[in-house]
This record gives structure tokens, sequence and C-alpha cells, in this order.
């Protein structure tokens, strides 16, 4: 039985009546609740009417959207979640909510792409505040028309959250206390706004109530807060992912808020340069989370001397000064991902329980670090390129005494070095007595002999004589096979425009963008790849000349993995060896990702002398210079190759 027109026009779900969507579940008070207010308008048929047929309304299992209505996705007794709202949609929906007057059971309210205009947007926002709603949550909002001043009536609220994520502002010229003013001084304890684009934010007017501000993944910068004394009851603040650059001004920032105990300020452009500028940080901030800047040593002049949990992960941080502030209350610390050689000794951070040292850079960790360290209850120091030597010995048996202090213990902790000990865990590395405690008189007489060693040996690794002496033999020796098994009328003629060398790593963006690329469209391009032209029965050095001499050009696509891989070594120097040799300008070099210096071996020189000296091809981020790339790439190897059966010549043993 349907409700008659004068009913649908009274109850205050209006146009979007038929959309109304119920668990089967549903509560019926929430049903009592919603109607209320126009029963007693009603006669007593039309009444009967309402009830009998409210069953049949509130248990369609799809809600509609047709010609463009928007939709309630759930409703329970205290949650209601809206989604489509347009500008037509917005009296109808106010309507709805109007009903929902403070004592009411709603509390947690969601509306979700939205669209309409800023006044009407506004309108929406006010008539929540004087509602039963205490959560509120708003997502993907697109605002259709120009931002204007807007006399916003704080008194009188429910709410105690707001969540607002994906806010687009369309209007690109705007007085900034139009908007932001409207959020700067609601009377709400908690308050996000995330991933919109925010360039700022203004101070609130008068002493704000917030107690927890997030403000994720917008575009905010150190001009943020700066000088606002209206932050008194701020406890939390996230400040993740904005564009942030000097620790300095975040500090300054924080020191006027007075009950600050969480700062979140990871995946900024954080730095700090340690000028002489003593930095002024909230007295109460007990965790302060600064991973994934651009820290350095430095930043341990600048950090708030109460703080309790601190996290500098993943920054550029190779020294922990001893000469530091000291930060007794300091209980756990997080310095993985950095560049570390060593432990960091607690001479600065007494009070410290736990530290993370993971992912650094540290060889042989000391032996005495818990007995500078006494409180420390764990350590976390596995994923480093552990040195497996007998100095490494004190620090496993220090593991044995410390009660299983060390965490990750033993699946974490594994050998790096020496090669022939790789991926050996440490509890299963041992040395006798005898190799690790020689006597006195034994290191006296060896002493010289071992220092005349050590000298020839680091200067063998570090010109790296015996490889390339060789990689010379092999070198001879190949091109000498392949002259005696070529027919003596038969000249060596190029059958590829380009031969490529890079790092398996790097093979998705070979296979997928770079040959494609060359291979498709005009001209017929003919790269040689290993996988694809290597001849079984070859050995793979005498298979990486032959593709190089039979190649016009040598690709070498470039990245932190190529300098890792041997074989890339072996290809680059022989082509080097080609271009000398023979005269001739046959190398590409393509940076697919930036290559630190620090990362280059020494047996690399020769790549940084090229890389210094010769112009190279660095792959574009941005889609719109990437048909440019190709277009120079392939005109750098361009050339007419002879025929197929003009070229080809039996490959022999």
């Amino acid at each position: 039985m349907t409700l008659n027109t004068n009913f649908l026009r009274n109850v205050f779900l209006c146009k979007c009546l038929f959309a109304l969507t119920f668990w089967n579940h549903v509560n019926l008070s929430v049903e009592v609740e919603l109607f209320t207010s126009v029963s007693n308008n009603l006669p007593e048929d039309d009444s009967n009417q309402k009830i009998t047929s409210l069953p049949h309304l509130y248990t369609k299992s799809h809600p509609s959207k047709a010609d463009g209505d928007w939709v309630v996705i759930q409703n329970t007794t205290e949650s209601l979640s809206l989604s489509e709202i347009r500008n037509e949609h917005v009296k109808s929906l106010i309507a709805l909510l109007s009903n929902f007057r403070q004592g009411s059971k709603l509390q947690n309210l969601t509306l979700t792409n939205v669209s309409v205009n800023w006044n009407d947007l506004m309108a929406i926002f006010q008539t929540v505040w004087h509602s039963s709603v205490e959560y509120f949550n708003i997502n993907n909002v697109t605002q259709l028309s120009q931002v204007q001043s807007y006399d916003f009536d704080y008194s009188g609220t429910s709410m105690k959250a707001l969540t607002m994520k994906k806010i687009i502002i369309t209007d690109m010229y705007f007085t900034q206390d139009d908007l932001y003013r409207i959020f700067a001084d609601m009377n709400i304890a908690d308050m996000t706004i995330a991933d919109s684009e925010m360039i700022h934010m203004l101070c609130p007017s008068y002493k704000s109530p917030f107690r927890y501000l997030n403000f994720l993944k917008n575009d905010l910068t150190d001009f943020l807060f700066q000088k606002c004394d209206n932050l008194l009851e701020l406890e939390t603040l996230i400040l993740q992912k904005n564009k942030f650059e000097s620790l300095l001004k975040v500090s300054f920032m924080t020191s006027r808020m007075k009950s600050l105990k969480y700062l979140d300020m990871s995946n900024n452009l954080l730095r700090h340069d340690g000028a002489g500028v003593q930095c002024q940080w909230a007295e109460s901030l007990a965790e302060l989370d600064l991973s994934s800047n651009q820290l350095v040593d430095a930043v341990f002049e600048c950090l708030p001397v109460n703080v309790k949990k601190l996290s500098l992960h993943n920054n550029q941080i190779s020294h922990v000064p001893s000469r530091v502030a000291e930060l007794k209350s300091l209980e756990e610390l997080n310095l993985a991902s950095n560049r570390l050689a060593d432990l960091p000794g607690c001479s600065g951070f007494t009070s410290l329980q736990f530290l993370n040292v993971e992912m650094n850079s540290i060889l042989t960790p000391s032996a005495d670090f818990f007995q500078s360290c006494p409180r420390v209850r764990e350590l976390q120091a596995g994923h480093n390129p552990f040195k497996c030597s007998c100095e490494l010995q004190a620090f496993i048996r220090l593991e044995r005494r410390s009660g299983g202090k060390l965490f990750g213990w033993p699946a974490a902790y594994v050998c790096e070095y020496p090669e022939g000990l790789r991926g050996t865990e440490l509890k299963d590395f041992h040395l006798s007595p005898l190799a690790c405690n020689t006597s006195l008189l034994l290191v006296t007489a060896l002493l010289l002999t071992l220092l005349l060693v050590a000298v020839v040996a680091f200067l063998c690794i570090y010109l790296d004589v015996p490889w390339y002496v060789r990689m010379t033999w092999q070198w001879t020796q190949t091109k000498r096979r392949a002259w005696h098994n070529r027919p003596a009328d038969q000249e060596a003629v190029l059958q590829f425009h380009a031969f490529i060398s890079y790092s398996e790593r790097d093979s998705p963006w070979v296979k997928n963008e770079l040959i494609p690329n060359l291979e498709r469209g005009e001209g017929c391009v003919q790269l040689c790849q290993h996988e694809r032209n290597f001849i079984p029965g070859k050995s793979i050095v005498e298979n990486i000349i032959n593709c190089i001499e039979k190649s016009y050009r040598s690709i070498f696509v470039l990245s932190p993995n190529f300098v890792q891989s041997e074989w890339c070594h072996y290809e680059l120097y022989f082509a080097h060896h080609k271009l000398f040799s023979e005269n001739s300008n046959s190398l590409i070099l393509i940076l697919l990702e930036p290559i630190p210096p620090y990362l280059i071996p020494a047996r690399y020189h020769k790549l940084k002398a090229l890389m210094a000296k010769r112009t190279y091809m660095e792959w574009p981020k941005e889609r719109s210079k990437r048909a440019l790339f190709w277009a120079n790439l392939r005109a750098a190897i361009s050339i007419n190759l002879p025929k197929a059966d003009e070229n080809s010549y039996e490959e022999t043993d």
C-alpha cells in the first residue's frame, strides 16, 4: 500500500524517499523516530496506512540511482550514510537532517560524493551543527561556486569530531578567511582534513577546544600556526605528507601549544643544518615522528628535551653525536633505514629502553652496547650487512648473555660479508679460539707481513687489477677463437642496431617500455637481448663479446641495481674496450634511476668517468616528455643494417 502525495510532501525524506535502504535487521525504533514528527498531522486513516506500509518501504535490498537521485547507503539506529548529493538534493537533505534534533539517537553521519555550491555546503554544515550528530564524516566533496563569507553559528552543538577527506575547491581566487576561518573556529574536540591539497589553515580566533587535529596529505608549509596562541588544549597534531621544510620553524610552531603530546611530521621535506639557532619545542611533547624526511646528524641539536618516543626512521643520519643535548626522558628511539655504521651509545639517552637500528650500514656492532645502555630492554639491529669476522664474535656472545634482548634473533641477523658466508645466520657462524686469539708474539711477528699484504690487497682491490687482467685475457681468447672459427672470406658485419645491458631487477622496464617502443613503429629496429640472442653452449662472456661486436650500439640501462650486478660490469667493460680499440662512439647511457655516488663500487671508476665525460639520457618521469626521449634514442641507433641473408654466417664452436 503506497503513501499519498500529502504524506510524501510532509515527510522529511522528500525526493529521496523511494531510495531509502535499510539493512534487514533495522531497528523498529528508527522507523518510529523517523515518522513520529509527521504522524500527528495525518488523518487516522492515513496514519494506519503509514504504519502498514512501513515494512514494505524499509526492506528494499538495492538503492535506486534513477534520475541522479542521491542514495542512502546505510541507516541504523545511530548511523546514517548518504552519497551522490547534488545541488538539487540540498533542500531535501536539510529537511531530512532537521528532524534529528538534539536528543535524537543519530550520532554518526557520513556524506560521500558531494557536489554542491559553497552556501549550500555551509547550510548542510550548519544543519548538522545543530542536530544530534556527534561524528560527522564527509568525503569526496567538490565545491562548485565562489567561496563567500558565511556567518556560521557555532552555538549549541553536539558535535565532537569532524572528518573531511578529498575536498576540492574549484574557486581559484578567494579570501582565505572566508574558507579557513569557518574550520579554524569550530568548537569541537577533533578535526581531520585529509587529502585535500590544503595550503594553509588559520589560527583560531579564540581559545580553541581542539584536542586532535589531522591534516594528513595536504600542501601545508612552514607558515602553519606560527605565533598561534589559541591552541592551548591541542594534544595530537598530525601533519604527515605535507611540504614542511624547516625543523626549526616546526619547533617554533609547537612552542605555544602547551598541551601538545603527539606530533607526526613524517613524509615531509624537513631539514636542519644546525645553524646555531636554538629550537623551541612544546615542553609537553612526549611523542615525535620525524620519519621519511631529509634529516642528518644535526637533527640531534633540535629535539624536544622531554620527548619519550622518537622516530627518525628513513632519514640520512650517519652518526649519533656523542655531545648532544640530554634527552633524559627518551625511552624509545627508531633509527632504522639510515646510514649508521655502528650502534649509538646512550650517553645522552639515560632512560632508553627500545632502540631500532635495522637496515643501516652496520658491519660489526659494538660489543659493549648493553654496558653503555643498561636500561635497554629491546634492541632491533637485524637486516644490516653484517661482516662475519672475529670482531663479530663478541657481538654474538653478547646476544647469548643479553637474555633475549635482540629482537628478531636469529632470522634477521645474517652474514653479508665475506661472500662465502653470505646468507649464514650469525648463530651458525663460528671461528676457533686460535683464529681470533693469536698470541702477542705471533701478532708482532706477522704484523709487517700482514701490513704489506693489506697494502697490496688494497691497491689491487682499489685498482681492480686482477679483475681487469682476467677480463683482458678473456677478451683476447674470445677474439682469437672467433677469428679462427670464421671463414676466411667472411667479414664481421653488424646484425643488430643495439645490444641492451641491464640488471635483471630492471627487466620489467626493459621489456615493457624500452623494447616495445624501439621495435614497433616506423623502421625495423633489431635489438640484441641476452634472453633472445645468447647462443646456447657458449660461455656467457663469449656471448657478451659476440653480441657487442655484432651491434651498432650498446645501450646501458643505469640504476642502483646496475652497479650491483657483476654481469653488467662485464658488459660495460667489454663495450668500453670496444670504444677505445675501434675508436667508435658506440655507447649509449640511459639513466633509469639516479645513482648516488656512494653506491658505485670502486671498480666502476670507468662508469664514473663515462658519466662525467659523456652525455647520458635520463628516463623522464613526466609522460609528456617520453615521446621526445624515444625519438632521440631511436635517432641514436639509426643505421641501415645489411639484409639477413647477406650478413649471416654459420656459428661454429
